[in-house]
């Protein structure tokens, strides 16, 4: 930490070794539910598997709050607007696009997309605030966007012009979604929320995307094979609660704490990396010379747009 840098409740210094450690075990867990998504997705419908992962992370949510907040604050009016949009836009939707687009591509090429957060929320913002990015972050925007078209069109961005069918398909396409969705989470918890703490805000959006979730799954329900939900199966969907959202969680905000919002996201740039190689470890899913150079692409553009101020 530089001399000038504002105090800590923990200093940088003595925290770095154990927080830098913690915030690349997020990485990887955060990597890992590209693989449990994948196994959920293929034997339970989107929104069913997206209820069984936040009953999970609701419970222990719950008793986070009580043991480190004393429990959940009351919420006015407009808290109880924000909270309901960030449950649908971040719980809700985030989860029905990234369970459906699991059960459609590669959990590898999926983890890549993902990388693209940053740059959408960037870019959502320049659009809708006016906020500037100057000429370094809109060079890494070009880069990162670049580095997708690889990924997307397999290293063969001319000859998807000819069949876009054959590149962008209805996975692609929920991917997005799911970009979508978070970018706007992001940003409504960054100018919305207001009197709240991030574990409460967390917990409330959870609780509300966990009744979407709750009223979307009660029409899966019926045709619901229950023989395909086996014990891997509930033991994917209890990894995506406890570890890839409620662990996750906890880490991830100790590392903003204890290091700041800056340095602490730039572990971001890992998941998509241990998400394809799990992939490939743990399902045996290839890795292409294009996931390889495009998602350098992407990384370094997105390195390169959260290093600029």
């Amino acid at each position: 930490m530089k001399p000038d840098a504002p105090a800590t409740p923990t200093p940088a210094s003595a925290a770095n070794p154990l927080v830098y450690l913690k915030l690349t075990a997020v990485a990887l867990l955060w990597g890992g539910t590209f693989i449990a998504g994948k196994l959920a997705a293929q034997a339970v419908p989107p929104l069913s598997a997206a209820t069984g992962r936040f009953a999970v992370a609701v419970a222990l949510l719950l008793v986070l709050a009580w043991k480190v907040e004393g429990g959940l604050p009351r919420l006015d009016r407009r808290q109880l607007a924000i909270t309901f949009c960030l449950g649908l836009t971040g719980i809700f939707l985030y989860n029905l696009f990234f369970l459906g687009a699991l059960s459609r591509i590669p959990a590898g090429r999926s983890a890549l997309f993902v990388a693209l957060n940053p740059i959408v929320t960037a870019l959502a913002l320049a659009a809708l605030f006016g906020e500037r990015l100057g000429a370094l972050r809109w060079a890494g925007i070009a880069i990162a966007l670049a580095g997708a078209v690889v990924v997307i069109t397999r290293g063969a961005p001319l000859e998807a012009l000819h069949d876009i069918g054959r590149s962008l398909g209805t996975g692609e396409l929920m991917m997005f979604g799911a970009i979508s969705s978070w970018a706007a989470y992001t940003i409504i918890g960054r100018f919305a929320l207001r009197g709240l703490t991030p574990l409460a805000a967390t917990t409330w959006a959870a609780l509300w995307g966990l009744g979407l979730l709750l009223c979307g799954a009660a029409f899966e329900l019926p045709g619901l094979d229950w023989n395909r939900v086996t014990w891997p199966v509930l033991g994917a969907i209890a990894y995506l609660g406890a570890f890839g959202t409620v662990i996750g969680f906890v880490w991830y905000y100790e590392g903003v704490h204890a290091i700041g919002p800056a340095r602490t996201a730039v572990f971001n740039n890992l998941v998509p990396v241990f998400g394809m190689l799990l992939a490939a470890g743990l399902l045996g899913e290839p890795i292409l010379a294009s996931m390889l150079v495009g998602g350098a692409l992407v990384i370094a553009g997105v390195s390169l747009t959260n290093r600029v101020r």
